[in-house]
């Protein structure tokens, strides 16, 4: 399992150190249950939607809180085991991969527009304007996921230097070692610490104040991914693949 990791580079602490292993544990126990990666993604949007369907039908308690955090928790755990466990079976597909996106995608959107119907049916909010948060939340959670997304199909390949007559052929270069401050920058968008603050549901002000600060990191975080991504992608088309 050690073995079907994906590159450290660009991840957070939280999912480097705490999702991954857990996903790890995961994909090793449904191989041995003989499931599928497929199988693995619904049982995680399984665990996802349930947490979001409570948020959205129940009153805010603290019993509430533990069980939406440990439905989300598990549902992110088993989105990283899916992956692990199909590049162990060596089953990757483009179908697995689309599938996943898209469970990814519904997920991120269903779960701010459960904040908004709890906002709406249970807060007693300082005003009506607090509901444009889980709405900016959105938006800003969506276009990082998908811009991110497309930034990675996109971004050009830098063809590999050929070698020289008579040279042998360059092996690949050697890449250099994920930085920890960088994974400690990124916490505040990590989508598992995201899921840390439904355990502030037992208090609404508490859980106001903590979504509204991730939103606000979230809407930072955006600013400075989109220039950084367009900036990447602002390169001659003479050297983009195809």
């Amino acid at each position: 399992m050690r073995g079907a990791q994906k590159a450290a580079k660009g991840v957070s602490l939280y999912s480097r150190h705490i999702n991954r292993p857990a996903g790890r544990v995961l994909a090793a126990a449904a191989y041995r249950a003989g499931l599928t990666p497929n199988q693995v993604t619904l049982v995680s949007a399984a665990f996802s939607f349930a947490g979001v369907a409570a948020i959205a039908v129940l009153p805010p308690s603290w019993a509430l809180a533990a069980a939406v955090w440990a439905a989300l928790v598990v549902g992110f755990a088993l989105d990283s085991a899916d992956g692990q466990l199909a590049r162990l079976r060596r089953e990757s597909s483009a179908a697995g991969e689309w599938l996943d996106h898209v469970v990814d995608a519904a997920k991120i959107t269903a779960l701010h527009a459960a904040v908004l119907v709890s906002f709406h049916r249970f807060f007693e909010l300082p005003g009506p304007g607090w509901l444009l948060v889980p709405l900016g939340f959105q938006l800003a959670a969506v276009l990082i996921f998908t811009g991110g997304l497309l930034a990675d199909k996109l971004r050009p390949k830098v063809p590999a230097a050929r070698p020289g007559p008579g040279e042998p052929p360059a092996g690949p270069a050697p890449s250099a070692p994920p930085s920890r401050l960088r994974a400690v920058a990124l916490l505040p968008v990590d989508y598992g610490v995201f899921c840390a603050v439904f355990l502030l549901l037992g208090s609404e002000t508490v859980f106001l104040t903590g979504y509204t600060v991730l939103f606000a990191a979230h809407a930072l975080f955006l600013v400075a991914f989109m220039a950084k991504w367009f900036r990447e992608l602002r390169v001659p088309s003479a050297i983009r693949p195809g």
